[in-house]
C-alpha cells in the first residue's frame, strides 16, 4: 500500500477497516487530475461602508448606533454583544439605512448579526444601487443579477449574498415587532488582483482622473470573462470588448481574460453566424485579434485562430456586391445604440468596418502564411474603396469612414464629428471619434472632447464610466452619490434610452473606457509598430498641457516616459525602455 494515506476506523470491540482516503476525495483533490481543475481568477476583499447616506426619518430609538457599521469588521459574530447597530420595527416605523461604500465595486454583501432577543431569523430587504437613487427607488432591476430582494438573516451569525455591480445598499427591516442587531455590513469586493502597469499623470488633474476611471471601469469587468457591464449585460459582447482590450493593453498588458473571452465567442458562434447575432461584432473579433497580436506578439495563439479566421474572412468577402457596396443582409446591422435609427449612417459605418476588417484580415493571414486568403482580402479591400458612402450626419459613421480611409480625416472631423461639440457622442463609439480626431491631427480637440464628455460624469459623482451619456442630461441634474433634491432631475432614473432606460442603465460599462488607451497612445504618444511591441513609436501631443508622464506595459517590461513643454513650445522627453524594444521618434 505504498504512497497511500490510510484511515483506520474501529467499529465494535476489535473490528478494524482500512479506508483509502484519496479514493474518497472529490476529483479536484486528486493529484492526477489536479491539472484539470478550474481555479477562480478573482480574489475577494471586504470593505466597510464609508458613509451612512440616509436613514428612516424620525426613527428615533428605532435606529441606534448606526455609525458602528463604518468601523472595520472581522467577519465573525461573537457573544460579547457590545457596540452593535440596533434596529427596531415596532409596526409603526420600518427602520432602514442607506450605506455608501465610496466607489463602484463588483461583488456582494456580508452581514454579521448579534444576539437578538428572539432566537430566530429576521427578514430584511436589500436594494443594491449604482446610484443612491437606484438603491432608494426600491425598484426591481433584477436583470442578469439579483439586486432587489428579501432575505432572512441568521440569529448570531453571518450570511453572504449578492453578485452584482453597486456602490450603495439600502437595508430595510421588514419583520414587525422585531429587532435586528447588526455587528457588521461589509461589501465583498470581487476582482482580479493585478497591478496597474500603465499609468498617466499630467498637468490636468481631470484628465488624470478620467484615465484612471476608464482603467478601473475595465478592471471591474475583468471577471471570469470580459464583460461589458457588472450590473447588467454581464455577458461577452465581443464588439463592446474592443475598447476594453485596448484599455487592458495600455494598463495591464497581457491578461488571460482576453484570449479566454475571444475563444469563448468563437466557440459558441458557428460559421456563418455572427457573434452576438450582430454583423459588426464578428468584425470586432478580427480587429481585436490584430491589435492584441500587435501588442503581445503571441504567434502560437494567433495560429489557433487560423481555421475560424479564414472561414470568417471568406464569408465576409461574399458580402460585397458588384457595385462595390457591402451586402451584409444576414444579421443585425448595428454600430451602437445612439446611431441605430440613422440607417444611412449605419450603412456607411458597416462599409467602413468591412473594409477595416478585411484589411486587418490580410495582415493576419500574411503572418499566418495564408497567402491565398490574404490576396483575396486585399482585392476585396480595393473593391470596397471604390464606393464612398455619405455618413448622413452620423458621428459614428464619419469616424469609421475616416479610420478606414474612405473619407479624409480632416473632413470627417470638421464637417461631422466636431459639429456641436460633444453632442451626439456615445460612450462606446466616442473612442473611434477620438481616434478619427487624432488621425486628423486634432489632438487638442480630442483632449477637449475627453474633458467635456467624460469629465461631467466624474463631476456628477461617477467612479466608473457609464453605458451611455448625453450632455443634455446635465442641466439641473443631481449627483449620483447624493439623494436627489427637490426640483432636481435624477440623472440615473429619469434618463436613458433603448435598452438602458432609467435604473436599467449600467453605470460601469467597459466600452466607455476609450479615453484611457487614447491618452496613452496620443498624449503619452506610445504606440506599438511591430508585433509584440518590438518596435514602439513615441510621439507625444501635449496640446495645452505643460507636462505628461506615465508608463506603458509591453511583453519585455514597462516603458516609462516624461514629456515637458519648454518655454519655446518644444517638447523635452525622457524615455526609459527595455533594451529589447526599438524606439522610433517619428
Amino acid at each position: 500500500m505504498k504512497n497511500r494515506n490510510k484511515l483506520l476506523l474501529t467499529l465494535g470491540v476489535c473490528l478494524i477497516f482500512t479506508v483509502d482516503v484519496a479514493a474518497q476525495l472529490p476529483p479536484v483533490f486528486d493529484a492526477a487530475r489536479g491539472k484539470d481543475a478550474i481555479t477562480a481568477p478573482t480574489t475577494r476583499k471586504y470593505l466597510s461602508p464609508v458613509k451612512i447616506l440616509w436613514k428612516t426619518e424620525h426613527a428615533g430609538a428605532n435606529i441606534v448606533n448606526e455609525q458602528r457599521l463604518l468601523k472595520p469588521g472581522t467577519g465573525q459574530a461573537d457573544l460579547v454583544g457590545g457596540d452593535l447597530c440596533y434596529l427596531k420595527n415596532d409596526g409603526t416605523i420600518q427602520p432602514a439605512l442607506l450605506l455608501d461604500f465610496g466607489k463602484e465595486i463588483h461583488g456582494g454583501l456580508q452581514l454579521v448579526t448579534g444576539q437578538m432577543s428572539k432566537q430566530h431569523p429576521v427578514k430584511v430587504r436589500l436594494s443594491f444601487g449604482e446610484s443612491a437613487s437606484e438603491a432608494m427607488a426600491l425598484t426591481d432591476t433584477n436583470d442578469h443579477a439579483m439586486r432587489y430582494f428579501d432575505i432572512e438573516l441568521p440569529w448570531l451569525g453571518k450570511i453572504e449574498v449578492g453578485n452584482t455591480g453597486f456602490r450603495f445598499v439600502r437595508i430595510d427591516l421588514l419583520d414587525k415587532d422585531t429587532e435586528l442587531l447588526l455587528k457588521e455590513v461589509s461589501a465583498i469586493f470581487v476582482y482580479r488582483d493585478i497591478p496597474y502597469l500603465g499609468s498617466f499623470n499630467s498637468s490636468d488633474s481631470m484628465l488624470n482622473k478620467i484615465w484612471m476611471t476608464g482603467a478601473y471601469t475595465v478592471h471591474l469587468n475583468m471577471q471570469d470573462y470580459l464583460w461589458d457591464g457588472i450590473k447588467r449585460d454581464r455577458l461577452v459582447w465581443i464588439g463592446d470588448a474592443h475598447p476594453e482590450t485596448s484599455t487592458i493593453a495600455a494598463v495591464f498588458g497581457y491578461n488571460e481574460v482576453v484570449p479566454k473571452t475571444l475563444d469563448f465567442a468563437r466557440d459558441i458562434t458557428k460559421l456563418p453566424n455572427y457573434m452576438n447575432g450582430m454583423i459588426s461584432y464578428s468584425m470586432w473579433w478580427v480587429l481585436i485579434h490584430r491589435d492584441w497580436y500587435m501588442h503581445n506578439g503571441n504567434l502560437k495563439y494567433l495560429q489557433e485562430q487560423r481555421k475560424y479566421l479564414v472561414g470568417l474572412l471568406e464569408h465576409y468577402m461574399t458580402k460585397i456586391g458588384t457595385d462595390n457596396k457591402e451586402k451584409l443582409d444576414d444579421g443585425t446591422r448595428f454600430l451602437d445604440w445612439p446611431s441605430s435609427e440613422n440607417q444611412k449612417g449605419v450603412d456607411a459605418g458597416l462599409q467602413a468596418m468591412l473594409l477595416m476588417t478585411l484589411d486587418a484580415g490580410a495582415e493576419l493571414c500574411t503572418i499566418l502564411k495564408e497567402d491565398v486568403t490574404a490576396k483575396k482580402c486585399r482585392e476585396a479591400v480595393s473593391k470596397l474603396k471604390k464606393y464612398i458612402p455619405d455618413p448622413n450626419g452620423s458621428k459614428q459613421a464619419a469616424a469609421m469612414l475616416a479610420l478606414a480611409g474612405l473619407m479624409p480625416a480632416e473632413q470627417a472631423n470638421d464637417k461631422v464629428i466636431a459639429v456641436d461639440g460633444v453632442k451626439k457622442f456615445s460612450t462606446f463609439f466616442g473612442y473611434y471619434m477620438l481616434q478619427a480626431k487624432a488621425k486628423a491631427g486634432d489632438y487638442q480637440g480630442g483632449i477637449n472632447t475627453i474633458r467635456n464628455y467624460w469629465g461631467p460624469m466624474i463631476q456628477l459623482g461617477a467612479t466608473t464610466f457609464w453605458e451611455d451619456f448625453n450632455i443634455d442630461w446635465i442641466p439641473n441634474a443631481g449627483r449620483i452619490d447624493e439623494l436627489v433634491k427637490p426640483g432636481q432631475k435624477d440623472i440615473h432614473g429619469d434618463y436613458g434610452d433603448y435598452c438602458y432606460k432609467g435604473f436599467r442603465h449600467s453605470l460601469a460599462h467597459g466600452w466607455a473606457s476609450g479615453p484611457t488607451p487614447w491618452l496613452s497612445e496620443h498624449v503619452l504618444g506610445i504606440k506599438s509598430m511591430a508585433p509584440g511591441c518590438k518596435v514602439v513609436k513615441i510621439v507625444p501631443h501635449l496640446g495645452d498641457l505643460s507636462f505628461v508622464e506615465g508608463s506603458f506595459p509591453t511583453p519585455y517590461g514597462v516603458i516609462k516616459v516624461k514629456h515637458t513643454k519648454l518655454p519655446n513650445g518644444t517638447i523635452k522627453s525622457i524615455i526609459h525602455a527595455p533594451k529589447e524594444i526599438k524606439i522610433i521618434r517619428k
